[in-house]
């Protein structure tokens, strides 16, 4: 492995942004390899609130199936603020290239970095994308559309997940923001394009083959497929579309752990699948979006 891509930061605590910029450098064909380096201090911050051994284990915990993925402890291990240059001269000394990442919001302070003038010459740079600030096209970039960061995650999360035994439920709680971002943008893009009574059933640990099914209405066959293109459009390529069956009256779209039902509200009310999912749910309905 030659070509690597340096991504540091604080990650205090890390959270599904950081793993979906990991997942999109894997997708790279000139990236050989991921160094996820959480800094010992930030050397813009005075204090991080996780110690550096709980982010460390954090971040080992949560990329443990990874393949190509090193988290790296060398400037938690240095006990000292550590400027970006230092660790790439570091790292030189064992890969041919280096691809630093940064957020599109360090643009503008760039110029400030210890020796950048040195470092742009010893690195490429790859800007992730952030509150819609325009990046020179000169830059190698990774678009992200998740709109998340540490603090506003320290100021949602329960104080107990940033206790040192607790990296099973930190990692369980970043799926469970990732699942329901996913399901808010599915019921977007059906309720944008005039879906009506969309419904959601909560299906985990009901012995069901999901985790989520999803049930919409059209307002009629073409209505139906139109619906059916739309998600094809809107949710790739994040989602991955395992199946598709479809008819002129139904759609059911399989995501692997959420299955999409689209129906005209003929064939919904002869069917009355929402009944057979409530019984499920402990014979609730699902809950209406």
């Amino acid at each position: 492995m030659k070509t690597i891509a340096l991504f540091g930061g604080s990650f205090d605590p890390p959270h599904i942004a950081h793993i979906t910029i990991v997942e999109k450098l894997l997708k790279l064909n000139y990236i050989d390899k991921v160094v996820v380096m959480p800094t010992y201090l930030n050397p813009f911050k005075s204090r991080s609130y996780a110690s550096a051994d709980l982010r460390i284990k954090w971040l080992k915990d949560i990329f443990i199936d990874y393949k190509n993925i090193e988290v790296s402890s060398y400037e938690v291990d240095l006990n000292k603020k550590v400027s970006s240059i230092e660790t790439v001269k570091y790292l030189l000394k064992k890969y041919t290239k280096v691809y630093l990442v940064i957020g599109a919001d360090n643009l503008i302070t760039l110029h400030k970095w210890d020796r950048y003038h040195k470092l742009k010459n010893l690195v490429e740079f790859i800007i992730v994308t952030r509150d819609k600030i325009d990046i020179d096209s000169n830059y190698q970039q990774i678009h992200i559309d998740i709109d998340i960061s540490s603090t506003q995650l320290r100021k949602k999360i329960d104080t107990k997940k940033l206790l040192p035994n607790s990296s099973v439920e930190i990692n369980k709680f970043y799926k469970e923001i990732q699942m329901k971002e996913r399901l808010e943008r599915i019921t977007k893009v059906l309720d944008d394009n005039k879906a009506e009574n969309i419904e959601l059933f909560d299906l985990r640990d009901k012995n069901y083959f999901v985790d989520y099914a999803i049930i919409a209405s059209s307002l009629g066959i073409k209505h139906t497929m139109a619906l059916l293109n739309y998600l094809k459009t809107d949710l790739k390529p994040a989602e991955v579309f395992n199946h598709v069956e479809e008819s002129g009256d139904w759609v059911v779209v399989d995501l692997g752990d959420i299955l999409i039902h689209i129906m005209t509200p003929e064939y919904r009310a002869k069917y009355d699948l929402e009944k057979f999912l409530g019984e499920l749910t402990n014979g609730k309905d699902g809950d209406s979006l």
